[in-house]
C-alpha cells in the first residue's frame, strides 16, 4: 500500500511524502525547508528513511542537512550532480533503478532546467515526481540547458502512460494558464481547466497533480503539433518541435501577466505574486533562514 502527501513549502514549492504502509518506509521528494516536512510527518506519526532530490537548486535541497541529521536519512539524487547535492548518500543515472520498501522507481534523466536535473518514475503507482521540469500547463525555465535538451526530456516524460499522476514542485498552475490561454485560447480543454484551477486557487487549494493525458491536451509545451499555437509564435507548419518548443518558452520567459490577490489563506499552499505580504510569509522566511543557517554552518 502506498501513500502520497503534499507538503507546501516556503512561497509555491511543493514537496512530497511517499509512505510505503507495508515496508513501513517513508521518504520525501524535494524538501525546500525542514519545518513543514517535520510538522507532516508528526501529524502521520511517521519517521524518515529517504530524501529524494530531483536537482540541486537550494528551494528543492535547502531542508536536506537538517532533515538528514535529524531522521538520519539517506539522500538520493543524480549522479550528475552528486557534487551539488546537500549530503548526498546515493547518486543515480537514466536507466538504474532504485527501490522504496515494495516500489521500483526509475530514474529519467531529464535536463533543461539544469543539466543535472533527474524525474523519479513509479510505475506500479501510476506517478512521477517531476520537479522542475514539468509543471501543469507549463515547463522549467532553461538556465543550464538547450531548447533541445529540455523538448528531448518532456518527451521522455510524455511517453509514461497517460493515467501517470504528475506531481510537479511548484504551485505556479494559475499563471501558467494565462500564459497558455494566449497562445491557444481556441483550445476547449484548456479553457475548461483554467476555470478550474481558478476556483481551486480562490479558493486556496493545490491545482496538482494532473494526469499526463491531461496534460498532453492543455499544456502548450507539450502541444507543438498545435496550428494555433505555432500562429500565436509566428510559426508555420515546416518548424520542427524542437524550434516551436523553443519559441513557447522565449514567448512565456517575455510573457508579463498580473495576478489578482488571493488573500492569505493562498499562502499555506503557495502565495501567487499578487497576494499580500503577511504573517504567513513572515514564517516561510523563518522556514528559510533557519534551513540555511543549517547549510552555512556545515559549510564553514
Amino acid at each position: 500500500m502506498w501513500g502520497v502527501h503534499q507538503v507546501p513549502c516556503l512561497v509555491d514549492n511543493y514537496a512530497y511524502l511517499l509512505h510505503d504502509v507495508n515496508a513501513r518506509v517513508t521518504a520525501v521528494v524535494d524538501p525546500s525547508a525542514a519545518g513543514p516536512v517535520i510538522r507532516a510527518l508528526n501529524e502521520k506519526g511517521l519517521s524518515l528513511d529517504f530524501i529524494l532530490n530531483t536537482h540541486h537548486h537550494w528551494d528543492h535541497t535547502g531542508g536536506n542537512v537538517e532533515l538528514k541529521r535529524k531522521y538520519n536519512a539517506k539522500v538520493v539524487g543524480p549522479r550528475a550532480d552528486e557534487g551539488r547535492i546537500p549530503e548526498i548518500d546515493i547518486s543515480l543515472r537514466e536507466g538504474e533503478c532504485w527501490k522504496l520498501g515494495e516500489h521500483v522507481m526509475h530514474v529519467l534523466d531529464t535536463p533543461g532546467h539544469t543539466r543535472g536535473h533527474v524525474t523519479f518514475y513509479f510505475p506500479d503507482s501510476g506517478a512521477v515526481f517531476t520537479g522542475d521540469t514539468l509543471f501543469s500547463m507549463g515547463c522549467g525555465r532553461l538556465f543550464e540547458g538547450t531548447p533541445e535538451q529540455m523538448w528531448n526530456s518532456l518527451s521522455k516524460i510524455c511517453h509514461l502512460p497517460d493515467e501517470t499522476l504528475v506531481y510537479c514542485g511548484h504551485e505556479y498552475t494559475l499563471s501558467n494558464a494565462k500564459f497558455a490561454m494566449s497562445v491557444e485560447p481556441q483550445n476547449e480543454a484548456l479553457s475548461s481547466r483554467y476555470e478550474k484551477v481558478a476556483e481551486l486557487r480562490r479558493k486556496g487549494l493545490p491545482t496538482v497533480p494532473t494526469s499526463l493525458g491531461e496534460e498532453k491536451s492543455f499544456n502548450p509545451f507539450l502541444r507543438p503539433f498545435s496550428q494555433e499555437l505555432r500562429k500565436s509564435v509566428h510559426l508555420n507548419s515546416s518548424a520542427s518541435d524542437v524550434e516551436t518548443f523553443a519559441a513557447v518558452r522565449l514567448a512565456k520567459d517575455r510573457y508579463q501577466f498580473s495576478v489578482p490577490a488571493l488573500g492569505p489563506g493562498v499562502c499555506r499552499h503557495g502565495m501567487n505574486r499578487g497576494a499580500r505580504f503577511d504573517t504567513k510569509m513572515h514564517e516561510m522566511m523563518a522556514e528559510i533562514r533557519k534551513d540555511w543557517r543549517a547549510v552555512c554552518l556545515r559549510r564553514t
